[in-house]
Formats: structure tokens, sequence, C-alpha cells
């Protein structure tokens, strides 16, 4: 009778592989054999859900399953001899292991199949905040940095000068040593090397045999033009040095473009608002806006220019990274009614008041006559 692998796993047919891995993981933990000692039914369901998982796990023996069911891993099916094979509950919790115990073993999900000696310096993060501007010119930048460094005096191998590393003795050079528990063979890292492979009986003075000092380091960063908020720059080797001698990691400057007081970003366009005076307005005009290259233009104002009409500059933005083209500016007019009005200037607009208003009222300011002429209808309309 075929088995329903799926079921086994408490997932459906279309479960992606972090489903499957997800549904697995829990169900390994819950009928675990250290965690049911005694218990034959959790032992028996532990080894169904590792072969419902070896099998689901891989694409070409799930893609057989789903065409075969389970005989296709029988020795009479496809999976026979040249086809798929079933690996046994061993193989399926091998991927799983180092997931859930991981932390425990003082590995992680990378550590099977690790290579003792020297290890990789970490990498490390800078924030670097730079102007608007800068970012659209883009530009070189000096920045200083609290790094480990290799040491000097024992050129990174932490032994003291003259004398050398041995061979640990206790797993033999291969940094890893094993041990039996239940199912499984444990391996994590040495406790007498940690993992090195090595031991140094004359560690140096000045790195205490680490191999590294701490210093600050001095770097240039070339900001690209364009560079947006988010952006990542990658130093290859100007990270932490490594241990004994090991490899450097990377450095990686996290740019941040500071707000800016004239124009808002939106990828390669920006954004900006200028207030106009009512006379402008109504008159039409030249307005003289800044532009992010650092130069000034003008925008050429139409008579009966409304307040929020947005005007487009091309070319004006942001350059886009990596490319010769730029994006667009958009200015904003906000038109400005007039404050601290003489009585004379006060009585002028009282007499254009009188001269927009009536019948000429629709042709002068057509937005308020027409709304004034919805909400009689709609005044009309509760009345009624």
């Amino acid at each position: 009778m075929s088995k329903d692998y799926y079921s086994i796993l408490g997932v459906n047919r279309q479960a992606s592989s972090d489903d499957i891995k997800k549904a697995y993981r829990q169900l390994a933990k819950q009928y675990h054999p250290d965690r049911n000692q005694g218990d034959s039914s959790a032992e028996q369901k532990f080894k169904e859900i590792n072969e419902a998982y070896d099998i689901l796990k891989d694409d070409q023996k799930r893609a057989a399953y789903d065409q075969f069911g389970s005989a296709a891993f029988e020795g009479g099916g496809p999976g026979g001899p040249g086809g798929f094979s079933g690996a046994g509950f061993g193989s399926a919790f091998s991927d799983i292991f180092e997931d859930m115990f991981g932390d425990f073993m003082g590995g992680g999900s990378g550590s099977r199949g690790r290579q003792s000696g020297p290890g990789r310096g970490s990498d490390m993060q800078y924030t670097m905040e730079i102007s608007l501007e800068d970012a659209y010119k883009g530009k070189e930048a000096t920045i200083k940095i609290p790094v480990n460094e290799p040491c000097e005096t024992c050129n990174g191998s932490g032994a003291k000068p003259g004398t050398g590393e041995e061979t640990c003795t206790s797993c033999d050079g291969a940094g890893r040593m094993r041990a039996q528990q239940g199912f499984f063979t444990i391996e994590r890292p040495c406790p007498t090397c940690n993992g090195a492979g090595k031991i140094i009986r004359d560690p140096c003075s000045k790195c205490s045999g680490s191999g590294r000092v701490r210093k600050e380091k001095t770097l240039k960063v070339k900001v690209p033009a364009g560079i947006e908020t988010g952006r990542r720059i990658r130093l290859t080797g100007e990270g932490e040095a490594g241990l004994r001698g090991g490899p450097s990691g990377d450095l990686y400057v996290l740019l941040a473009v500071k707000p800016h007081k004239f124009f808002k970003r939106d990828g390669a366009n920006l954004y900006g608002r200028v207030p106009i005076p009512m006379t402008t307005a109504a008159l039409g005009g030249d307005v003289e806006v800044p532009t992010i290259a650092g130069k000034k233009t003008k925008i050429k104002v139409p008579p009966g220019t409304q307040s929020g009409q947005q005007f487009r500059l091309k070319e004006q933005g942001m350059p886009v990274l990596k490319s010769d083209s730029k994006g667009d500016m958009y200015i904003e007019v906000a038109v400005e009614t007039p404050v601290n009005l003489s009585a004379k200037q006060k009585d002028l607009l009282k007499q254009l008041d009188q001269t927009l208003g009536g019948s000429a009222a629709t042709k002068h300011n057509p937005e308020s006559s027409g709304f004034m002429s919805k909400m009689k209808e709609f005044w009309d309309d509760l009345t009624e």
C-alpha cells in the first residue's frame, strides 16, 4: 500500500520546500526518541516522518513520488538500481540536525564539512550619512573604523617570533571531534584547539596568540552618483582580520541619505514646493527655483495658475545609478494670500472683488462657482 508522505508530515501536495522543512522540524522534535524513551509508537512515528522528509526534500524524488507513489522507492519500481533510492532516516535527519542543535554544538547551519585551520575574520558594517547633493554628484569619502588588524609582531600567526604552530594531538589536526549519542554521531569543534587543528605553545606577547590587534583604520570609500538610502558598498578584505593568519572579512558601508530642506526624493525624481504671489498666479510670470545641481532655473507660470499645480522639469532630478539618464524635477506651486494689507490695498481688493462677483463669478472663479452650485443642489434636495 502506498504511503502518503504528505499526510505523514501534515502538509498538502502544494506545500513549498520551506513548509515541508518547517513541518519536519516540528515533528522531529516532538517524536524524537530521546524525548519519548520507552514509547515504541513514537519511535515508529519518528522513522516515518524521516522517511517522508527524505523523499519530499529532494525535488527529483518528490516528482517520482507524485507520479508513482511510494512504490517508486521499492525494489521493483523506478527507485531500484540506477534510479531513486531511499536513504533512510539518517540521511534526512542529517540535513536538519544542525538547524535544531547547531547552537548546542557550537556550530551552525554551515558547519558540516568545515575545514580546520585559521578562521576567516568577521564581516563588518559601517553606516555613513551623506547629503542629497553628495548622492547627486557622487563623492570619495574618508572613514575611520576600529578593526582587528593582523599583528605585526608575529605576522598574524599568533605564535611568538621564532616559534610556530603544532598539530593538535587531541584531534590529530582535524579540528573536529566525534562522539556517539543515541542514534547519532555528534561532531563538534575540538575543545583543545577550538577547531583550528593547531595549537600554539608559545603565544605572541603582543596579541596573546590571536594573531590580531585592535587598531583604527582609515579607508577611502567611492560613493557613486545616484546612490540611495539602504544601498551597501562592499570593500573586500577590509573587515576583521582572521584568527592566526586567516583571511580578513569584508566591510559593508551602508549609505543613508539625509533629508533635504527643499527636495523630497522618490527614486530618481525630485519634488519641491514653491510659494508664489497671488498676483503671479493670476497674471502669470516667471518663478525662479533651485536645482539639486546647485544652480537656478525658471518655470513659466501661466495666467490663472491654481495652488497645487505641478510643473515638470525634465532631467533635473537625480542620476540613475550606473546609468547616464536622470530623473525629473517636479515643482508644486502654492498660491500665497497677501497679509498685512494697508487700508488702500484692502480697498483695491474690495473693488477687484466687486468686478469678479455677480454674473462674472463663473467666468473668473469657475471652481468656487461650481462648488457653490453643487452645494445649493445638495441643500435643495434636503429640504424637499
